[in-house]
């Protein structure tokens, strides 16, 4: 592990408190009520622009909502997405590591395991903290016909195990465990010495990570089934406006 990320982890307490936020306001929020690390996640392409899935964020757009999260978090660690097919050689990642390390983030994550060591072992050997991110992965779930849980069989149990063993050998800081049964995901945790951060993957986890979205609940048309909404902010913008449009009336 390189010494960026060691500071980053000197940072982090267990339980580590994580969110997924995209903008400045939302940032803000989160890091004045002692969010510990904020994640600017390609998840942008569906809960900011709508689309059905996260492949057609483009490293400019996290960049430029990167830039957004920084203002905003002065004290949480802030992470960014690397999107899809700008990691896909070594030399790439590095270079788009950089694009978002400039826009003001302290670390970036990727999805996937033992075809991505190389890759994290050239952000470690480049002074960039790097998050790795199993079970689950958002993008490829076109490939993957859909959204489900992974380590169900003894097989994918034991990969994703030596998975996380391998990524934090190469360098990783910490590693999201998405949509992976809990009994594997506490193994997981057990068997490395970096935070595990769950999200749909029970208690067992150094800590937890949701979408700002789904818990203020500001994004009404799809709650993903492993997600507690803690608030009405769509009802409320709806009965705000609402009151608007009829005192002008």
């Amino acid at each position: 592990m390189n010494l960026a990320s060691s500071r980053l982890l000197q940072r982090l307490t267990a339980p580590v408190s994580a969110i997924t936020a995209y903008d400045y306001p939302g940032a803000r929020i989160a890091d004045e009520s002692g969010i510990q690390l904020i994640l600017v996640g390609d998840s942008l392409g569906m809960v900011v622009a709508g689309n059905p899935d996260t492949t057609s964020v483009t490293l400019e757009q996290m960049a430029y909502h990167t830039e957004m999260v920084v203002r905003g978090a002065p004290n949480a660690v802030v992470v960014s997405d690397l999107p899809i097919q700008t990691y896909r050689s070594p030399g790439e990642t590095l270079e788009s590591a950089r694009v978002l390390m400039d826009a003001g983030a302290e670390a970036v994550k990727l999805e996937g395991g033992f075809g991505q060591l190389e890759k994290v072992a050239i952000l470690s050997a480049n002074d960039i903290p790097l998050m790795g991110h199993l079970g689950m992965l958002p993008q490829r779930v076109q490939q993957e016909g859909g959204y489900r849980k992974k380590g169900k069989t003894d097989e994918e149990a034991d990969q994703l195990v030596k998975a996380a063993v391998a990524l934090e050998s190469a360098g990783a800081f910490s590693v999201v465990l998405e949509s992976v049964v809990p009994e594997v995901a506490g193994r997981i945790t057990d068997a490395i010495g970096i935070p595990t951060i769950g999200i749909g993957s029970g208690q067992d986890c150094s800590g937890q990570i949701r979408v700002l979205h789904d818990v203020i609940g500001s994004f009404p048309w799809f709650v993903p089934p492993f997600a507690k909404v803690y608030g009405n902010v769509a009802g409320e913008m709806q009965r705000a406006l609402e009151a608007y449009a009829e005192e002008l009336e």
